[in-house]
């Protein structure tokens, strides 16, 4: 069961590299279609009016998509943002139990929204909700992705929550000084 929630953790931190990847090469083209625009303006005066079009929409679907899809890995890496000044002064036992009540909270959160974000992805399938951009989307599959990273990071939570419950160290401990240290 281990390897399989790694591998799930792992899956999800690859597809949101791959939709930063896929920000990059979007931008990078843009980029590329405005120089040429530039560079042709300057020959007849006028631009050819190159451009990918809703290449905007595309980026921002694709950061929201990255963004939540690294959410479970970068919990189990120990990348989320952590203040240790109050829990490192705590010895062992109050700690644990402020772990774990700070974990159920966050559990209780990311249900929640887990919870409508899905319905919002069914509400947009059932209404049929296109993007307004200049190329019309369907707005479940930008939603989807979404989704997707809010039930990896609840399921991340629950494995949390029930390894320190088993008396298992937390998954970050001890990775926040590696992190800095890359």
């Amino acid at each position: 069961m281990r390897a399989t929630l790694d591998f799930i953790y792992r899956a999800s931190g690859g597809l949101a590299a791959f939709f930063i990847l896929a920000i990059v090469v979007l931008v990078s083209a843009q980029v590329c279609l405005n120089l040429a625009d530039k560079i042709a303006a300057g020959f007849t005066g006028t631009g050819i009016g190159l451009t990918i079009p809703s290449y905007a929409d595309f980026t921002g679907f694709f950061l929201a998509a990255s963004t939540f899809l690294a959410l479970a890995y970068a919990l189990r890496a120990g990348g989320h943002i952590r203040v240790t000044l109050l829990i490192g002064r705590l010895s062992k036992g109050p700690q644990r139990v402020f772990e774990i009540a700070v974990v159920t909270v966050a559990l209780a959160m990311s249900a929640y929204a887990t919870w409508y974000v899905i319905l919002l992805v069914y509400e947009s399938i059932e209404f049929g909700d296109r993007s307004s951009g200049m190329v019309s989307v369907p707005l479940w599959l930008p939603q989807l992705p979404v989704a997707l990273g809010l039930v990896i990071l609840t399921l991340s939570l629950v494995d949390e929550l029930v390894g320190l419950l088993r008396g298992h160290p937390a998954s970050w401990e001890g990775k926040e000084e590696n992190l800095l240290s890359e």
